[in-house]
């Protein structure tokens, strides 16, 4: 077994039945504590108005599952780029019947012109959420998620990041390092990213810090503002 999980269904768990659904053993650890740092301000937005969320990297699909079940006025629309995650998003979503979850979409966030596909050109999202993403990627993928906020998101609309961070180039955990000295190993352009350089891109792209919220395991949830 991986140590983590790259593509759900080749490098963790099979498939827990025959359509299509895979599982990720850290969904059932984490999807609520996460959903208590997002609920500051998704509720907030859907007692509102509607609106739209997009998840990059939605993995196995449980997480925009558990999200949409809980936010009936938000319509989410998951992506990821793997075929086998595509599947899975696909089969939790024929499974839970939701009318505002869409199908999953395909998007690439090394392609520097990435959009995603809604109703309408002109919708603005309410909301990004990217769960364990940034630390199993290049840091491209990281520049181009935060340029695609300051493109899609409307204004006062949130950023949502989920994983380890550094603080001021320090591991916040003996196991946050040695997760860190695994990702390099495995590929360079990888690595459990500072929180100092995340706030800068965010900064970059009319996005503002506005909570950092702790999780178990030494993980965080990092929310930003569209100004």
């Amino acid at each position: 077994m991986a140590k983590f999980t790259i593509e759900f269904g080749r490098d963790g768990l099979p498939p827990a039945d025959n359509d299509g659904r895979l599982d990720a053993p850290a969904f059932h650890r984490n999807h609520d504590a996460i959903w208590t740092a997002l609920a500051e301000f998704l509720d907030e937005k859907t007692n509102a108005m509607p609106g739209h969320a997009l998840e990059l990297g939605s993995g196995t699909g449980q997480h925009v599952v558990a999200f949409a079940r809980k936010t009936p006025s938000l319509t989410w629309w998951p992506s990821d780029i793997y075929e086998s995650h595509l599947a899975s998003i696909e089969a939790y979503r024929r499974v839970a019947g939701l009318t505002n979850l869409r199908a999953p979409q395909r998007i690439d966030l090394m392609d520097d012109s990435w959009r995603w596909r809604g109703n309408d050109d002109s919708d603005r999202l309410a909301a990004m959420v990217c769960i364990n993403v940034i630390h199993i990627a290049p840091w491209r993928v990281a520049q181009n998620l935060f340029a695609g906020a300051g493109r899609f998101l409307a204004s006062g609309g949130h950023l949502f990041l989920y994983g380890p961070f550094m603080r001021d180039g320090a591991h916040t955990a003996p196991s946050n390092a040695e997760f860190d000295t695994s990702l390099r190993t495995r590929n360079s352009d990888w690595g459990v990213r500072d929180l100092a350089a995340v706030t800068a891109l965010g900064q970059e792209n009319g996005l503002k810090p506005v909570k950092i919220a702790e999780m178990p395991a030494n993980n965080l949830v990092l929310a930003f503002e569209r100004r």
